[in-house]
């Protein structure tokens, strides 16, 4: 018999529905059930790499880590990476697939869909219950007809939905009920319940529209969920970036992002914003730069546009006038193929720009190519200067994703690769990056770098003692599992399980743990 089905839809983009769908797989993980993630398609520059090089939406596995199992391309067989306004690469079954204009793409949904399905049925197969995540809004009538995220999964699996609605932007009552207005009836059929999300203050001024809503609708709200704090859970889309400024205690350190417009991957930077004596800035203006102690090129999509959208904006210059100041500067991915003398694209496989000039503060040249490199990679910390004093030997675990090739020029690896998934490691690939004569210029391919806490405290202490400062102690942090186990004690807190074990069809031979409001 195929696993159960629940899925997550909203009344908007960025209402809450991956946090939603991370702490439900976490508490049927904790409650005994083997709990799979899905969404159909997703739209983000924040990917990761399945065990077999297969890439995936970000937030798909995370919430396969919630869930406490190892992510697969059909936990997300379709990622849409924004490369303009216009056009995206479509990543099919964890491949690149194609690059195509928005109209075009609407075209080929109709052959995507069997992969939707399909991954869909393998995930049902393995699991005792997938958890769906829907895309958006369903109720997007101009994009209805060609939809293979929303109702169409829907339908498909007849899976109950849970249509959350967020508060804290106000207009949550309308946008619920106009949401149910907008439906088809065999869509309003299969809603079965309404989550408020991110509700600040007290619980009991909204008691009378809960009434009304039910009342209105015939549908049960399921519960409230409270705006938390201090519960660090990945976030999926550039909306974490609105929050431009991050400190912890009393900061020693200045590092500063640049937040260039198709930035990817911007979790690399999460285990900074939760160390203690650090501020994490985003900065997208050459006058907010400043003199950070640490400068961060991040991962893009389209390093060449994003490179010139720099040099408009008077970015590059000022990065190089904070450098001469005495900044250290790290760039990962396409951040590092910026720190070099030269990008090229002969073949437009980024950008209909063939060449641009790097920052020039490292000796190498990227070329791109028509393959994309997708690897887990583990390693270790192979020199011991500036940014590096005394992390050498330091083990290293992250991720590349990259279509640029990088010729290098004279300069130390910083680190050497043990273990490249899917890929031997040989003479020619067993380095990853550069570290100019300095020490305080480095480039990497490897995302992920700053998730391990020996190198990061490394890292940052280098930084610390250049500058004749102390850092506080570490904190005692519990950990992204542990987070996820606080994550699934706030959720389950404050829905109705029993009414969700109801609707999902999973057996339940033990006491309820929480009843929602």
């Amino acid at each position: 018999m195929p696993g159960r089905v629940l899925m997550v839809q909203g009344t908007a983009s960025h209402v809450g529905k991956s946090v939603l769908v991370s702490a439900l797989c976490r508490i049927f993980r904790q409650d005994g059930f083997r709990v799979a993630p899905f969404k159909a398609q997703n739209m983000s520059n924040n990917s990761y790499v399945t065990r077999d090089g297969g890439e995936i939406g970000r937030a798909q596995a995370v919430q396969a880590q919630a869930a406490g199992v190892e992510t697969q391309v059909e936990m997300n067989p379709i990622l849409l990476k924004p490369e303009t306004d216009q056009r995206s690469q479509v990543v099919l079954m964890g491949r690149p697939y194609t690059s195509a204009r928005t109209m075009d793409y609407f075209e080929l949904k109709s052959q995507l869909w069997e992969s939707v399905h399909t991954s869909l049925d393998v995930l049902r197969d393995q699991y005792d219950i997938v958890v769906i995540e829907g895309a958006g809004s369903p109720a997007e009538i101009n994009l209805k007809a060609t939809e293979i995220v929303n109702m169409r999964v829907a339908l498909y699996a007849n899976a109950p939905v849970l249509l959350c609605g967020d508060i804290d932007r106000g207009g949550v009552f309308a946008s619920l009920v106009g949401t149910l207005e907008l439906l088809e009836p065999e869509e309003r059929e299969i809603i079965k319940g309404f989550v408020i999300n991110k509700f600040r203050g007290d619980i009991n001024l909204l008691t009378d529209g809960l009434t009304w809503l039910e009342d209105r609708t015939g549908i049960p709200v399921i519960g409230v969920v409270s705006h938390y704090r201090d519960i660090h859970i990945p976030e999926e889309d550039s909306v974490a970036l609105d929050l431009p400024v991050r400190v912890k205690g009393n900061a020693v350190l200045d590092i500063a992002v640049i937040q260039i417009p198709h930035i990817s991957n911007f979790d690399d930077f999460d285990p900074l914003a939760q160390e203690s004596g650090v501020t994490l800035r985003y900065v997208d203006s050459p006058r907010d730069i400043g003199r950070p102690d640490l400068i961060i090129l991040p991962g893009t999509k389209t390093t060449i546009p994003d490179l010139a959208w720099m040099d408009r904006q008077g970015l590059t210059q000022a990065v190089l006038e904070a450098h001469g100041n005495g900044s250290a500067l790290i760039g990962i991915c396409g951040g590092y193929q910026m720190l070099g003398k030269e990008v090229r694209d002969p073949d437009g496989v980024e950008s209909t720009q063939a060449q641009i000039s790097g920052l020039g503060l490292l000796p190498m040249t990227t070329i791109f190519a028509g393959s994309k490199e997708t690897h887990r990679v583990t390693g270790k910390v192979a020199l011991n200067t500036g940014l590096l004093a005394s992390a050498k030997g330091l083990p290293v675990q992250g991720y590349e994703i990259h279509m640029g090739r990088t010729a290098v020029e004279g300069v130390g690896a910083p680190f050497a690769i043990d273990d490249r998934s899917d890929l031997p490691v040989t003479q020619d690939n067993a380095l990853d990056g550069s570290l100019d004569s300095s020490g305080w210029v480095m480039g990497t391919y490897i995302h992920g770098l700053f998730h391990n806490g020996g190198l990061r405290r490394a890292l940052l202490q280098a930084l610390a003692r250049r500058k004749g400062v102390t850092l506080p102690p570490t904190d005692d942090v519990a950990g992204i599992d542990g987070e996820f186990d606080k994550l699934a004690d706030w959720v389950r807190g404050s829905l109705n399980m029993d009414l969700i074990y109801q609707m999902s069809g999973l057996a339940r031979d033990f006491d309820s743990v929480g009843s929602g409001r």
